[in-house]
């Protein structure tokens, strides 16, 4: 075999192995509600240092922490209430999922993180996630509390002008649905184009 042959392969290999890498990162939420892969690529071995302490306040006004968690798996997503599309999708997804597993979803709780806290307050998160489900829980905080557990779980997010939206801006951030166990370790994660039935059997693989 020739040798520009063998650079010829070697060059699609890695075209290959790169969109498989892409496909399996999480989504991206922009204010136009597109989806892109902007993940860092995902290791194949060890487990992602995703997740960690935080304190925040749940959609009834308790002061909560990941230890208020601790014994049951969580379902975590970051997102807004005044998101027009992809938040509503991503947590219709999760309550989906969760229906089909039946009783089987009480070990799980889904989790809605705000990351625009100047306008998620506790009555409108509680408003918010009421929609979904009764078991879903919201939280949100100040915005450092945000900010740092928005760090934790690898999330990105930011301020975006928008006249067309309440308040005049809208939230760009990262669009993930992350698996957590008992613990707070990472087990799985998912986007919000994840199909509720796809979801549903991966979640049972760790019940």
């Amino acid at each position: 075999m020739n040798r520009l042959l063998i650079v010829s392969i070697a060059a699609t290999a890695t075209i290959a192995l790169t969109g498989i890498g892409l496909l399996a990162t999480g989504g991206f939420s922009s204010p136009q509600g597109q989806s892109a892969a902007k993940s860092a690529p995902v290791r194949s071995t060890g487990v992602p240092n995703i997740g960690g302490p935080f304190s925040l306040v749940d959609h009834t006004g308790k002061a909560v922490t990941q230890a208020d968690f601790e014994g049951r798996k969580t379902l975590v997503y970051f997102g807004f209430t005044f998101c027009p599309d992809v938040c509503p999708t991503a947590l219709q997804v999760m309550a989906v999922a969760l229906e089909e597993l039946g009783e089987d979803a009480d070990a799980i709780t889904p989790v809605f993180i705000t990351v625009d806290p100047e306008r998620d307050d506790v009555e409108t998160m509680a408003a918010y996630v009421n929609h979904f489900g009764d078991n879903f829980v919201g939280l949100t905080g100040t915005p450092e509390q945000i900010a740092a557990t928005a760090k934790a779980y690898k999330v990105y997010f930011r301020k975006v002008e928008d006249p067309a939206s309440s308040g005049g801006y809208t939230m760009d951030h990262s669009s993930v649905v992350y698996l957590m166990g008992e613990d707070g370790t990472f087990l799985a994660n998912f986007t919000h184009e994840t199909l509720p039935d796809r979801m549903a059997a991966r979640l049972r693989q760790f019940l």
